[in-house]
């Protein structure tokens, strides 16, 4: 395959916590594939937002696309997103244009319109009264474009005049805003405004072809973004061996599998603990569910995952694809390395 017809790569990451691991830990993992995946040549990282689960760490975007910007010279860093309805727009823009002062040029702040947890969290994190409600979720992103600009937002008072507001002063620069999604709303929205947009197929794959459809056919040329701009998400894993590539993507496989049914959700199993597992359990439903999961996935040896990429990437028209590492961990492997998705990334960026 020539170089010239391999998508650039980047990295999405939940920050996932294994059996026996701490936080603390799983963040320096994490943080020590940023470093890597910056000297590989991955042209983004991106950390998601989700809550109150066992087995991931990425509840804080900025704080932690702060620590990836301040261990990288090079790659873009940012949100994967960050789940607005949870927050209010003037707290994500300050967050962001703070991060863009930071680290200038390299910060990317994608948007989700999804809660990203379960209802009681949802409510927790809105209990301080944000106007981030769904239904103004437009609105919202129109108002974040505003505040992170250089010229910032005006308030008009509906009694007269005017008050300006800046969400960090004297910028000079702002982060690249992307919506993010699973459904048509989403690839829509990002037409009819102009912006970027980036299909969740890391996520579920269902609806890909139609939102991508509805966001190059609905398109409406923005000053900042005349052309639509789109890249894709994959969950993958590359090892030595396809078998070993198989084994790691076992835990997940399993975590996936007990998120869809409704099982108690855990820390991630290591791939003994994930094969034990599941020779001791006849569960139909969920291995339906992790049959389906898989066929969607690239799991293979860095050859056969790098060809399936690029046939990915070809299919649908994109120069990019971010990789999900979804690699687990053996027994015995260090606690703050993640020594698959390393693995992984190395081997598709060869």
């Amino acid at each position: 395959m020539s170089r010239s017809a391999y998508p650039a790569l980047s990295v999405l990451d939940l920050v996932p916590v294994r059996t026996g691991q701490t936080s603390a830990q799983a963040v320096a993992a994490s943080l020590d594939v940023v470093r890597q995946a910056d000297e590989l040549g991955y042209r983004r990282y991106w950390f998601a937002e989700h809550h109150n689960m066992p087995a991931v760490a990425s509840t804080t975007p900025p704080v932690l696309i702060a620590a990836a910007a301040a261990r990288s010279s090079r790659i873009r860093v940012g949100s994967g997103g960050v789940m607005l309805p949870n927050h209010s727009p003037l707290v994500v823009a300050e967050q962001f244009a703070a991060l863009e002062a930071l680290a200038p040029g390299r910060i990317d702040l994608g948007i989700g319109r999804a809660p990203g947890s379960d209802p009681v969290i949802t409510q927790l994190l809105r209990q301080s009264g944000t106007t981030s409600d769904v239904d103004r979720f437009p609105d919202h992103i129109r108002d974040i474009l505003s505040l992170v600009s250089t010229d910032g937002a005006t308030v008009r008072f509906t009694s007269g005049g005017t008050y300006d507001v800046h969400a960090t002063p004297a910028a000079v620069g702002a982060p690249e805003l992307w919506l993010l999604g699973s459904s048509d709303y989403s690839a829509q929205l990002a037409a009819s405004l102009g912006l970027p947009y980036v299909f969740a197929n890391h996520f579920s794959g269902e609806g890909l072809e139609r939102a991508l459809d509805l966001y190059r056919g609905g398109y409406r040329p923005s000053e900042a973004h005349p052309e639509p701009r789109t890249f894709l998400t994959i969950n993958a894993v590359a090892a030595a061996t396809a078998e070993e590539a198989e084994e790691r993507a076992l835990p997940q496989l399993r975590m996936m599998a007990r998120l869809r049914t409704g099982k108690p959700l855990t820390a991630l199993e290591t791939v003994e603990q994930a094969r034990t597992a599941l020779a001791a359990e006849a569960d139909a439903q969920a291995e339906a569910i992790m049959t389906a999961a898989r066929r969607r996935w690239l799991v293979g040896t860095g050859a056969d995952v790098r060809s399936q990429v690029a046939e990915f990437a070809a299919k649908y028209e994109v120069d990019e694809v971010m990789i999900s590492p979804v690699a687990g961990a053996f027994d015995g492997e260090p606690m703050d390395v993640a020594t698959g998705r390393l693995g992984t990334l190395e081997l598709l960026a060869a």
